[in-house]
């Protein structure tokens, strides 16, 4: 059985990404899925000052093995002002100065989601151009907008988003 990991590029306890990539996971059927919370890899904020005296800390290496014994990753970026949070830039440095192709060329549906009409799509931006530099493959990228009217009980309520999420899915399916 395949195995994946879910994750939030948020520290957010109750992150609207964290929940559209629950839902994107429990489309998947045949596949075992573990869903990962960045609040359990605290991780000082990253200097090279800090990385020359300590080296790599415990929590970068742990996630990394996750990255690593999977065989996908569905992230959903939180967009702060156009760009990542701080919580997952910051993982997201510590864990690439241990491994720079820290994807592995494992198969990644990339998503975002936000209270407003972009839906995240800057950091999906950004992020659809960075992660390939790591080694990531790109299956699909989804964006939804509006979260508070799209999104309810778990699960989106537009249809034809709902249908897109779903191509994207299976497009990941498809890859692992």
């Amino acid at each position: 059985m395949k195995h994946i990991i879910a994750f939030a590029g948020s520290n957010s306890k109750n992150s609207i990404n964290k929940q559209l990539a629950i839902y994107a996971s429990s489309l998947l059927e045949g596949v075992e899925v573990k869903v990962l919370d960045l609040n359990d890899f605290n991780l000082p904020v990253y200097g090279i000052d800090l990385e020359l005296e300590q080296g790599i800390p415990e929590n970068a290496n742990k996630l990394l093995e996750h990255l690593k014994s999977s065989d996908g990753i569905i992230i959903s970026l939180a967009e702060h002002n156009g760009a990542y949070s701080t919580a997952f830039k910051n993982v997201f440095d510590w864990m690439s100065r241990a491994e720079q192709k820290l994807f592995y060329g494992k198969p990644v549906l990339l998503m975002a989601t936000s209270p407003g009409a972009r839906g995240g799509q800057s950091v999906l931006e950004m992020a659809n151009d960075r992660f390939p530099r790591h080694n990531a493959t790109i299956t699909g990228i989804f964006s939804l907008p509006s979260f508070a009217a799209n999104f309810q009980n778990g699960k989106i309520i537009d249809e034809d988003l709902n249908d897109q999420l779903l191509e994207e899915v299976k497009q990941f399916k498809n890859k692992l």
